[in-house]
């Protein structure tokens, strides 16, 4: 790894293949554990959490601790490459083939950027994937770096937050930093998210929105086909579902648009379809399906082995990890199994009937659309204006309160001033940001609010 290689992968911060640590400690058996259960990638000792370079100094002792860890690893663990950059020691770990691996505390994987305790369905399941390579890290057949359009990537850390410029001199650094290259070969989620046409490598790989009129699918008034890069499907999607949803304006200080149903919930199922999806599935795609009484967004492969939609959302097991990664680093993915809750809150928050959760071929997530709006016909917008509700304008009064007085206060801990769940602080959260009356500043964790207004 040279000292360019190194900014780059510090610049795009930590992930599915990157993990920073302020120092060496013994407890990094447990980060190349991770790693080799996952996909393999790079532990940097001498960088902080966020990206700041501390330092660190490899020995021939610490080199030769290291190198010891990986052996104790249960399947033995041979480590690719150790190394000094500068003032960052870097440790390149490859993907193991005899998974799963463990250390002397148990078996780790990386998930969500961080290295993560499996619990023993998660280990029984990870021994029954590894028997088959995920159609997601396959190479994608005939696919090059002449087939990726930087757009797409800059579209891609713009969403991250990363001031990083990607050319086509270092674009292979880049993809292989975020686990969808090796050598000169890119895999089936790297076309997915960059291919300038990616009709001509996974045409199967669509997303369909469709409006009926009544419950049924029989008149259809309005249909668009995402066929493009997975965070273009995921905004033509969210731009069709605002457009067919009734919405209201709440009059406070300013104007405020409230759908039928909450954004934040279709967001998270809308996620959760594209993250989830069996890609491998010919003529099949997504579906977002809009009824007079019910919104159903399906995609094709169902759940996982051993995971029902009884424990779905509990257990941390993933189709597609390195597409999930990518989400994960573009703020659209949270914590692992906190989704299916999210859903659930926001729906009941907002006085409606929790959504339904169903599995076959396809899985489905059914939400049920508020009664009292008649039906919206063909795109045109029914807007009536209210005022807020006593309770939610009291809520975000607090919530704005709180954040003036402690600009870093977390939202647990908003959470147990107020009395609301951490979702239901998320949700007014949001609204207050949409309304522009406040805004987070850095990183999730260690950032800051302000209220302009």
């Amino acid at each position: 790894m040279n000292s360019e290689d190194l900014k780059l992968i510090i610049a795009e911060g930590e992930g599915l293949t990157v993990e920073f640590k302020e120092k060496y400690t013994s407890k990094i058996d447990r980060d190349i554990v991770a790693m080799a259960n996952s996909r393999g990638g790079y532990i940097l000792l001498g960088v902080s959490d966020d990206g700041k370079v501390i330092g660190e100094k490899l020995t021939n002792q610490m080199k030769a601790e290291i190198s010891s860890l990986a052996r104790n690893c249960d399947p033995h663990i041979s480590i690719a490459k150790i190394s000094q950059t500068g003032d960052v020691v870097a440790i390149e770990v490859s993907e193991g083939l005899e998974k799963p691996y463990s250390c002397s505390s148990g078996y780790f994987r990386r998930l969500d950027g961080m290295t993560q305790k499996m619990t023993q369905k998660e280990v029984r399941l990870i021994f029954r994937a590894a028997a088959d390579m995920s159609f997601e890290s396959l190479p994608c057949k005939g696919f090059s770096f002449e087939d990726v359009q930087l757009g797409k990537v800059r579209a891609f850390l713009k969403e991250a937050g990363a001031s990083l410029k990607v050319t086509g001199a270092n674009l292979p650094s880049f993809l292989s930093s975020l686990g969808i290259c090796e050598g000169n070969s890119i895999n089936n989620a790297g076309a997915l998210m960059f291919a300038e046409d990616i009709n001509r490598f996974i045409p199967h790989s669509e997303t369909i929105m469709a409006a009926f009129k009544g419950v049924e699918k029989v008149h259809i008034y309005d249909r668009k086909d995402a066929r493009t890069d997975l965070l273009s499907q995921f905004n033509a999607a969210m731009d069709f579902l605002k457009k067919q949803l009734n919405v209201r304006s709440e009059i406070y200080i300013d104007r405020r648009e409230i759908y039928e149903i909450p954004l934040d919930a279709l967001r998270e199922a809308l996620i959760n379809a594209l993250v989830h999806r069996d890609y491998s599935m010919r003529g099949t795609s997504i579906y977002v399906n809009i009824f007079d009484d019910r919104v159903d967004i399906s995609n094709p492969g169902g759940l996982l082995p051993g995971v029902t939609t009884r424990n779905f959302g509990k257990e941390s097991v993933r189709r597609n990890p390195v597409i999930a990664d990518l989400f994960h680093r573009m703020g659209k993915v949270e914590r692992m199994g906190t989704g299916i809750k999210r859903m659930k809150d926001l729906m009941r928050e907002a006085g409606l009937k929790e959504p339904e959760f169903t599995s076959d071929t396809f899985f489905h997530a059914v939400f049920y659309r508020n009664p009292e709006y008649s039906l919206k016909r063909a795109g045109k917008k029914k807007v009536g204006e209210t005022t807020q509700e006593t309770t939610q304008e009291t809520t975000q009064e607090k919530i704005f309160a709180l954040l003036k007085a402690h600009p870093a206060i977390t939202r647990r801990e908003l959470a147990a001033k107020i009395g609301l769940s951490e979702d239901g602080v998320k949700y007014h959260l949001n609204r207050l940001k949409l309304s522009g009356r406040i805004k987070h500043v850095g990183p999730t964790k260690a950032g800051h609010w302000e209220a302009p207004k």
